[in-house]
């Protein structure tokens, strides 16, 4: 449906660049052909699994999109980052959840985004951090990274952005996909599979608490494999969008806390949308957030949206931290 309201918007805009070539505008001047927020009759908020954090704190966004801008504005499950990146680019969805380093790759062009750099994207803002968690059960005795050679392990799906944090670490600890017995599952699935043991570890970038490790823990003993401070600082040296993290003792059941390391969660937009419409959305998030219900509401400040970020900021998005 939004490829239908973009495809008559962009009818009707050519339709009167015509008539003014022929003579038919009033004044001479032309048309600009920017699109203004009468061009955008809903907007859709694309997210990731319903088991992660994206999609709740989805819902709350769009919620408090549609009472900001007065537009019906929904979330909608996905594949997560790099999904939500190439349908901003193909016109499904105006506004995306995605990791900084994935909204990195896709403006430059590399890694999944190796066939064509995504240009019609710009950043609202970050959010929070997306713990790297390496998540097992207690008895399979899997206690490092170097302990999942050979196993089988959840990875995220091909060009998704878990796929490219699990591959990384790999490689920080001497490995490649190659020493594992890669499975390209999603939460959910890494869950109930790990639950009948037939993985025996799973990658899941996601903040934390993430709702299928919580799940996972109702019924099993979990476990957290470290990422050591050694191995983070490697990590971080070539690819600087990393930071240290640790899942906190009692998540989880956790007796004590885990180091890791994380990316951001941030959200991006499609340039088509004009200034002044990015701007209350941008508004609509980050100045209420004291109705954001979820744990991850806690980092979501005006003051630090603008931290990690490595594309370019919508204009109507920098407006609205300027003035902060």
């Amino acid at each position: 449906m939004n490829k239908k309201f973009k495809f008559l918007g962009t009818t009707f805009a050519a339709s009167a660049l015509l008539l003014a070539a022929c003579g038919g505008g009033d004044g001479g001047g032309e048309s600009s052909g920017e699109k203004t927020k009468e061009d955008f009759p809903y907007l859709s908020v694309v997210t990731g699994g319903t088991q992660g954090t994206y999609y709740p704190l989805g819902g709350t966004f769009a919620n408090l999109i549609t009472e900001e801008t007065g537009i019906q504005t929904t979330a909608e499950v996905s594949q997560a980052s790099a999904a939500n990146m190439t349908a901003l680019k193909d016109g499904n969805a105006e506004i995306a959840f995605v990791q900084t380093d994935v909204a990195f790759y896709a403006t430059e062009g590399t890694f999944m985004f190796e066939d064509g750099a995504i240009e019609d994207i710009s950043a609202i803002g970050a959010l929070y951090p997306e713990t790297i968690q390496i998540v097992t059960l207690e008895n399979t005795g899997i206690t490092s990274v170097e302990d999942l050679r050979g196993k089988k392990v959840s990875v995220g799906a091909p060009g998704s952005g878990t796929y490219a944090n699990a591959e990384q670490i790999l490689e920080i600890h001497g490995m490649t996909m190659d020493d594992v017995d890669a499975q390209a599952l999603d939460f959910g699935e890494s869950q109930e599979s790990l639950q009948a043991g037939q993985i025996d570890a799973a990658f899941i970038t996601s903040g934390t608490p993430t709702g299928a490790v919580e799940a996972l823990n109702a019924v099993a003993d979990v476990n957290i494999v470290p990422v050591t401070a050694e191995k983070a600082a490697e990590l971080i040296e070539k690819y600087p969008y990393y930071a240290e993290d640790m899942v906190p003792s009692g998540t989880y059941g956790l007796t004590e806390d885990v180091p890791t390391v994380s990316v951001l969660a941030m959200l991006a937009v499609s340039n088509e949308l004009p200034e002044d419409l990015v701007y209350e959305i941008t508004a609509a998030i980050y100045g209420n957030t004291d109705q954001i219900t979820h744990a991850k509401g806690a980092f979501i400040k005006a003051e630090t949206a603008l931290d990690g970020i490595g594309i370019d900021i919508h204009p109507g998005a920098q407006k609205y931290f300027d003035e902060q």
